[in-house]
């Protein structure tokens, strides 16, 4: 075999084996991302299933402290409007932060709750109170499942070589569904 068959050969395996690698590298990273983005979608469907949850529960809640707590409308609008927001809101970056003012809402008539002590021994608030906390509960799971797949995800969209890709193909950062600010102070029970 002459010199010129045998380069030329080199050169091709050599071509072969670059090309190898960089479909590798680009489909191997490019799946990666889409796995992940629908894991991220999968997490925050469960986060929205408990945030439904607490969301059906609330006028249940309102309508029971209201006839108990009547001169206490400001707190109960409140709750109602950011009620209302929650349903209306339409990307994820609107329903964390819609979520993140319900939940303060919340906090605050639970507040109010412990001025009226027949409203707290009665049956239907006590059940209303119970499925509530166990929601919170469930909503902080799934929260933290959420912001972990979050995390593996934006680490990747960061991280090189596969952040090329990730712009390449339009993977942006996802938001993190983090607690508000107001959440960082404890409530103050006065009587």
């Amino acid at each position: 075999m002459d010199s010129g068959k045998r380069n030329l050969i080199i050169v091709i395996v050599v071509v072969l084996f670059v090309g190898i690698a960089l479909y590798s590298l680009f489909a191997g990273n490019y799946n990666k991302f889409v796995k992940m983005d629908v894991a991220i979608k999968a997490a925050w469907s469960q986060v929205e299933n408990q945030l439904q949850r607490r969301y059906d529960l609330i006028p249940n809640l309102v309508e029971t402290v209201k006839g108990y707590a009547k001169q206490e409308k400001d707190v109960l609008v409140e709750v109602t409007n950011a009620r209302a927001k929650v349903g209306g809101a339409g990307n994820v970056p609107a329903k964390i932060a819609a979520n993140n003012e319900l939940s303060g809402a919340l906090s605050r008539l639970l507040l109010v709750v412990e001025k009226y002590p027949d409203l707290k021994s009665n049956q239907n608030f006590l059940q209303l109170q119970d499925e509530l906390a166990g929601t919170e509960n469930r909503i902080a799971v799934e929260r933290m499942r959420y912001n972990e797949t979050v995390k593996v995800y934006n680490e990747a969209v960061r991280t090189f070589p596969a952040n090329l890709i990730a712009g390449m193909f339009n993977f942006k950062e996802s938001p993190y569904f983090e607690a508000p600010k107001e959440a960082k102070d404890a409530p103050k029970v006065k009587f």
